[in-house]
């Protein structure tokens, strides 16, 4: 059985939409795009090492598999692009794009069924990076095994957010953090079942 890891930058608000760059995502006229740059110092490119030195595979969204596929194969190997070319990239699309980037393959049919039964099989885990909108659908699913999160110490107030409205209530378990000097917590967590309520009353 492989996991499914969602490997994420969030701003304090639950953004996540362009994070690299001006240009990255500016549908719905967002322009905040790159708030990750100012705060990306050597403890979190340590972090990003670290999840990224295990073999994975890739399942992506087809906005972020584009993005991807335009930047790392050209990308030198001092950048990182060793394990992100090496890996399978599974891409989710409604429509039949041509996948040029080598070891890529489309999801057919029901995407949530497409990656239930990838994680059925042997093999690394399955590493999900941005894909705002096909998060939203695995999520729901109940596919995600672990949540790899970068809260950076910014605040947008609009845009593409992980847990979107209709987001599923759910409990989760913290596995482990760290914090950067730039102020960016590095945590993971994992599903832990339902809401649990209390009072504090007497």
């Amino acid at each position: 059985m492989r996991q499914l890891v969602v490997s994420t930058f969030l701003t304090l608000d639950g953004v996540m939409q362009a994070p690299g760059g001006p240009e990255e995502d500016t549908s719905a006229g967002f322009s905040h795009g790159g708030w990750t740059v100012p705060h990306f110092d050597e403890h979190v490119g340590a972090f990003m090492d670290e999840l990224m030195t295990p073999p994975f595979d890739l399942v992506l969204g087809r906005r972020t598999y584009d993005i991807f596929a335009a930047y790392w194969p050209q990308a030198g190997e001092e950048l990182g692009s060793g394990p992100l070319n090496a890996a399978t990239k599974y891409v989710a699309s409604r429509g039949r794009p041509t996948l040029s980037w080598e070891k890529s393959v489309l999801l057919e049919g029901d995407v949530a069924e497409a990656v239930a039964a990838l994680k059925r099989q042997d093999g690394p885990e399955l590493q999900v990076h941005g894909s705002q909108d096909l998060l939203q659908t695995l999520i729901r699913a109940g596919l995600v095994d672990r949540y790899r999160l970068l809260l950076f110490p910014v605040v947008l107030g609009s845009g593409k957010r992980l847990f979107a409205d209709g987001a599923v209530p759910a409990g989760l378990r913290l596995v482990s953090s760290a914090t950067s000097p730039s102020g960016v917590v590095m945590g993971v967590w994992e599903p832990a079942g339902a809401v649990v309520t209390g009072s504090f009353g007497s």
